[in-house]
């Protein structure tokens, strides 16, 4: 009976710990995230000025994965100190349909047209 109720208690006691590890672990992801998103922010409001960032969030309320890379593109230019300046509204516009051009998307239709099992094909008018 001891080692049944010892062994139990291991187990509970391991559940615990582990428990705790993961909450301990995912409080430092979302500090992390935290950090970084601070971090990006306070960049992006170096390099830009008041207006392009407006558009810039709005362009994320809409398409969220194209201001992330318009971001990321933004943050490594500053990072290699490609940029002279703030860049206004339409530098960023310029940025924008550069970027669009890029990740432009080509699609293709092709028609697969069926032929009719039709023996009398001279008679179609």
């Amino acid at each position: 009976m001891a080692d049944d109720e010892l062994e139990a208690i291991r187990r509970q006691r391991m559940a615990e710990l582990q428990a705790k590890h993961d909450a301990s672990n995912d409080q430092q992801g979302q500090e992390a995230k935290q950090r970084e998103s601070d971090m990006r922010n306070s960049i992006l409001a170096q390099v830009l000025e008041q207006s392009a960032r407006a558009r810039l969030s709005n362009l994320a309320m809409v398409k969220p994965d194209k201001a992330k890379a318009v971001e990321s593109y933004l943050i490594q230019m500053a990072r290699y100190g490609k940029l002279a300046g703030k860049i206004s509204e339409s530098g960023l516009i310029e940025i924008l349909e550069k970027v669009s051009q890029q990740t432009e998307k080509k699609t293709t239709v092709t028609f697969n047209r069926r032929k009719v099992m039709d023996s009398d094909e001279e008679d179609d008018y």
